[in-house]
C-alpha cells in the first residue's frame, strides 16, 4: 500500500470503529426501552447490532484480511433493515393495503442472497482480470439495486404515512435514507470508475454515526421540537442549486456517453448537445415563469402553509410604509402591497367617486388598460361592502355563480383577459376602494389561505386609505379656513377701493374742468369699478359654489359666446352643435367651458386642436371638451386636480378646476374627467335639460321631505 492508501485506511478504521461503538451503545441502551418503537423495537435493536458488526467487518477489511466478511455483514445489515421497514409498514396496516410492499422486500432480499452467493463463489476460484472486472461490476450493480430499492421503500414509508404516525417515522426514515444514500453515491462512483474508491469508502463510518444519531432523536422525548424547519428562502435556494446540479450531471453524463461512441461525428453531436443545453439553460432558467413554477411547486410540496406570514407581513410594511422622494404614491403602494401576495405583476386601485361609484384612482405597472370614467357602478358595490368577497374573475367568465353569489362585474373587466381578481378594501363596513389584480405568470385557484391573507391585508390598507382621506380633508379644511381669513381682508380693501373709485368718478363729473380729461377719467374709472365689483362677486362665491340664479339657457348662445372668446385661436374647434335648452346660469356655464378649453390649450401643442361639442344625453345636455395634450395621471386626477390651492402652473391659484366643478354642481350637473398621460384629456359637463326641470324639482322636494 502507498502512503496515501495507508492514510485513508487508518482514517476508515477510526471512523468505522467509532460508528460501531456508537451503534452498539445505542442498541444496548435501547434494548430495555425497545417498547418505544412498539412491535418494531426488537427488529430495530437486532438491525443496530448487525450494523455495528458491519462496521467492525469493514474495519477488518481495511487491514487486508477477512475479505468475504464485510460482504456478508453488509448483506446481513441490509436484510435486517429491510425487515425493520416491513415491520414499520405492518405497524399501521399498510403491508396489507399496499400489495407491492411484500414482493419488493422479498425481491431485494433475493438480490442480497444472490450477491452473497456470487461473492462466495468468486473467493473460492481464480479467474483472469477481464472476468474479475465483469464480476466486480456485477457485484456493484447488485448493491445498487438493493440501495435504490431501500431508498424507494423509505420514501414510501414516510410519504404514505398518516399524519398521526408520520412524526414517529421522521427520524428513523432520515437515518436509513442517509445510510443508503451514502452507499448509492459510493457504488455509483465505483461502477463509473471501475475501481473501489478507497477515499470515499473510508467515510462509511460517518453514515453509521448519522444512523445512530437519527434513531437517538427518534426516541427523544422532545423529538417533535427537533423538527427541521427551513425557511422558504433557504428551500428555494437549495432547490435551485439542486436543479443546477441535476442539469450539470445530466450534461456530463450525456457528454460521457457520446464520447464512448468515438469518431468525429460523435464529437460533433457532443458539441451540439452542449451548445443547445447551455442555450436552453440561459433562456429558460432565468425565466420569471419558470421561477414562478418552482415557487408554487416547492410551496405546495415542502410546506404545510402556503405563506411565510412573518416574511409577508415584513414585506407589506416595507411597501406600504416606504417614504422619501423616490417613494411611490400611496395608491400605487396599496396596489403593490396586495399584488406581491399573489405574485401579480400589475394592478389597479378603484376608489369611490362623487356619486358613490368607483373610479380609477391609481395604476401600478398597468398603463395599457383602458378604464372607463365609471369603473364600477354604485349598484354593484353593495355585495362587496357587505361581504368583503374576494372575486376570481375566471369564475365569473365561466358563469360559475356558486362561487360568486350576487356579484356583478362590469363588462370591461370581463373583456380584459389579463384581469384576474378583485380585492375589496372594507373599513368599518364601508367600501373605501377596490384592487384589481393582473394575472400572474403561474395561475392557480384561490384557497382559504389566500382568502384569509388577502382579506387581512385588504382591511389594513383600507385603514391606511381612510386615514389618508381624513388627513387630506383636515388639510383642505385648514387651507380653506386660511383662504377665507385672507380673502376677507382682500375683499375689505377692494370694497374700500371700489367706493373710492365711485366717489372719484362722481366728483370728476362735477369738478373736472377739461372735457377731454374728464371723459377719459370717467371711462377709466367706470371700467375699473365694474371689474372690481365683478371680482368681489366672484370671490364671494368661492367655497360655496353658488350661482346667482338658475334659468333657462339656450345652449347655442353659450357655445357662440365661448367660440367668440377664442375666435382668434384656430386651435379651438366646435365639433358638434345641437339646439338645446338647459336649466342653469349662463355666466357660470360660460366660465366653466372657457376654463376647460383654456386648460386644454395650455396642455396642448401649438398645432394640436381642442374640440368642443354638445349633444343630448338622456335628461342632460352633454358638453365635451377634448384635447390631445400631455394628459394627466390617474393619481393626479384623483388627488390633485380638484383640490383647491394645488396648481401645476407657475403663479396659479389652484382654484380653477375646483371652482368649475362647484359651479357645475350648483347647476345640478356633473363634471367628469378621463385622461391618459401622453394621449390627452376629455372633460364632460352634464347639465339638466330645461324639460327635466320639473322632474329634478320633484326629486329634490322628496329628498327634503325624507330628511
Amino acid at each position: 500500500m502507498t502512503g496515501s492508501d495507508k492514510f485513508w485506511a487508518l482514517l476508515g478504521i477510526g471512523l468505522d470503529l467509532s460508528g460501531a461503538i456508537a451503534v452498539a451503545s445505542l442498541a444496548i441502551w435501547l434494548w430495555p426501552r425497545r417498547e418505544r418503537f412498539g412491535n418494531v423495537g426488537t427488529p430495530v435493536v437486532v438491525a443496530l447490532f448487525l450494523t455495528a458488526a458491519w462496521c467492525l467487518a469493514i474495519a477488518s477489511a481495511m487491514t487486508g484480511r477477512l475479505i468475504l466478511l464485510p460482504s456478508l455483514a453488509e448483506s446481513a445489515r441490509n436484510l435486517g433493515w429491510l425487515f425493520v421497514i416491513y415491520r414499520f409498514f405492518a405497524s399501521d396496516g399498510r403491508h396489507a393495503s399496499l400489495a407491492p410492499i411484500r414482493p419488493v422486500i422479498v425481491a431485494l432480499a433475493f438480490v442480497e442472497l444472490l450477491h452473497l452467493g456470487v461473492d462466495a463463489a468468486l473467493t473460492r476460484a481464480s479467474f483472469d482480470g477481464a472476468f474479475l472486472r465483469v464480476a466486480f461490476e456485477s457485484n456493484v450493480l447488485f448493491r445498487l439495486l438493493v440501495t435504490v430499492g431501500g431508498l424507494v421503500l423509505v420514501h414510501n414509508l414516510y410519504a404514505g404515512a398518516s399524519r398521526e404516525t408520520r412524526p414517529g417515522l421522521r427520524w428513523p426514515a432520515s437515518g436509513l435514507a442517509f445510510l443508503w444514500a451514502f452507499d448509492l453515491n459510493l457504488y455509483t462512483i465505483a461502477y463509473l470508475g471501475g475501481d473501489w474508491p478507497i477515499e470515499i469508502a473510508a467515510f462509511r463510518g460517518v453514515a453509521a454515526l448519522a444512523l445512530a444519531g437519527a434513531f437517538l432523536l427518534a426516541i427523544a422525548r422532545n423529538r417533535d421540537e427537533l423538527r427541521l424547519k427551513p425557511s422558504r428562502a433557504v428551500t428555494f435556494q437549495t432547490f435551485s442549486l439542486l436543479v443546477i446540479g441535476v442539469y450539470l450531471v445530466a450534461m456530463v453524463s450525456v457528454a460521457q456517453w457520446l464520447s464512448y461512441a468515438g469518431g468525429d461525428f460523435a464529437r460533433l453531436i457532443e458539441l451540439t448537445f452542449l451548445t443547445l443545453a447551455s442555450a436552453f439553460a440561459l433562456v429558460v432558467l432565468p425565466s420569471r415563469r419558470v421561477r414562478g413554477w418552482f415557487k408554487v411547486t416547492l410551496t405546495k410540496h415542502f410546506f404545510q402553509h402556503r405563506y411565510d406570514y412573518r416574511e409577508e407581513w415584513l414585506r407589506f410594511t416595507r411597501t406600504i410604509g416606504s417614504s422619501g422622494l423616490e417613494a411611490k404614491p400611496l395608491g400605487e403602494r396599496v396596489v403593490q402591497s396586495i399584488a406581491d401576495v399573489t405574485d401579480s405583476p400589475a394592478g389597479l386601485l378603484l376608489a369611490p367617486g362623487e356619486q358613490g361609484e368607483l373610479t380609477l384612482a391609481s395604476r401600478w405597472n398597468w398603463a395599457e388598460i383602458e378604464v372607463p370614467a365609471e369603473a364600477m357602478p354604485m349598484r354593484a358595490l353593495e355585495v362587496f361592502e357587505r361581504t368583503g368577497y374576494i372575486t376570481d374573475l375566471d369564475d365569473i367568465r365561466a358563469g360559475d355563480d356558486s362561487t360568486s353569489p350576487g356579484i356583478v362585474v362590469p363588462q370591461w373587466l370581463i373583456d380584459e383577459r389579463r384581469a384576474w381578481a378583485l380585492v375589496p378594501l372594507v373599513h368599518y363596513e364601508r367600501l373605501v376602494g377596490m384592487v384589481v389584480l393582473a394575472r400572474p405568470q403561474i395561475v392557480r385557484k384561490f384557497d382559504w389561505e389566500d382568502f384569509d391573507l388577502l382579506r387581512v391585508i385588504g382591511q389594513q390598507v383600507a385603514s391606511y386609505l381612510a386615514e389618508n382621506s381624513s388627513q387630506e380633508a383636515l388639510a383642505e379644511s385648514s387651507r380653506f379656513e386660511d383662504f377665507h381669513r385672507r380673502i376677507a381682508f382682500v375683499m375689505h380693501d377692494i370694497k374700500n377701493l371700489a367706493s373710492q373709485f365711485s366717489l372719484l368718478a362722481r366728483n370728476a363729473e362735477l369738478h373736472a374742468h377739461k372735457k377731454e380729461f374728464r371723459d377719459d377719467m370717467l371711462v377709466t374709472l367706470r371700467n375699473s369699478s365694474e371689474k372690481l365689483n365683478a371680482l368681489i362677486a366672484r370671490l364671494s362665491r368661492y367655497g360655496n359654489g353658488a350661482v346667482e340664479k338658475l334659468e333657462q339657457v339656450p345652449v347655442l348662445d353659450v357655445i357662440d359666446a365661448v367660440a367668440q372668446r377664442f375666435k382668434d385661436n384656430p386651435q379651438v374647434v366646435v365639433a358638434e352643435r345641437h339646439d338645446l335648452t338647459v336649466t342653469g346660469n349662463r355666466h357660470s356655464l360660460e366660465q366653466v367651458l372657457v376654463h376647460l378649453i383654456q386648460n386644454g390649450l395650455d396642455a396642448s401643442g401649438p398645432d394640436s386642436p381642442v374640440f368642443l361639442a354638445v349633444s343630448a344625453d338622456g335628461l342632460n345636455a352633454r358638453f365635451e371638451v377634448l384635447d390631445a395634450g400631455c394628459g394627466m395621471s390617474a393619481e393626479f386626477v384623483r388627488n390633485r386636480l380638484f383640490k383647491p390651492f394645488v396648481s401645476t402652473k407657475n403663479g396659479g391659484f389652484g382654484i380653477g378646476a375646483f371652482e368649475a366643478r362647484e359651479l357645475v354642481r350648483a347647476m345640478r350637473g356633473r363634471l367628469e374627467v378621463e385622461s391618459r398621460e401622453g394621449l390627452g384629456s376629455r372633460f364632460v359637463v352634464r347639465v339638466p335639460l330645461a324639460a327635466a326641470q320639473d322632474l329634478y324639482d320633484n326629486i329634490a322636494n322628496k329628498d327634503q321631505r325624507v330628511a
